[in-house]
């Protein structure tokens, strides 16, 4: 009894650890910055000024669909209206597959597929969002 009391205990230290490691490692804004480099072609973090697509200056917890000056799509506009607020959750479903979560989105970006990509640079454009 004593030693499977000593095994669960050992499992659930290693377990806590596996989980603290792999989230500090999930959610480095400096790898972040380095995905960020696929997107730069259409949009700017680090100041309010919109491109190809709008500005993602203050992304974090903004309603979809609504920074000022940019022309979005009919469906990102009602997304916003439906209630889509840009969190974690959200641009993770939006980064990983952009046209299956806003169907007719003008983003014709493909998406990110690793998980720690998109934690990554999730944790990078929160630093632009304070």
């Amino acid at each position: 009894m004593r030693n499977a009391m000593r095994a669960i205990a050992f499992f659930a230290v290693v377990s806590v650890a596996t989980f603290i490691t792999s989230q500090s490692q999930a959610q480095d804004a400096a790898a972040g910055e380095k995905v960020f480099a696929k997107c730069k072609a259409c949009h700017v973090v680090d100041e309010d000024k919109n491109k190809i697509g709008p500005s993602l200056s203050g992304v974090i917890g903004r309603t979809a669909g609504t920074h000022p000056g940019f022309k979005y799509s009919k469906p990102m506009t009602e997304a916003g209206k439906s209630g889509v607020k840009w969190d974690d959750a959200t641009l993770t479903a939006y980064l990983r597959d952009p046209k299956a979560m806003v169907k007719g989105t003008k983003m014709a970006f493909p998406g990110l597929k690793k998980d720690e990509d998109l934690a990554n640079v999730i944790a990078y454009l929160k630093q632009f969002s304070k």
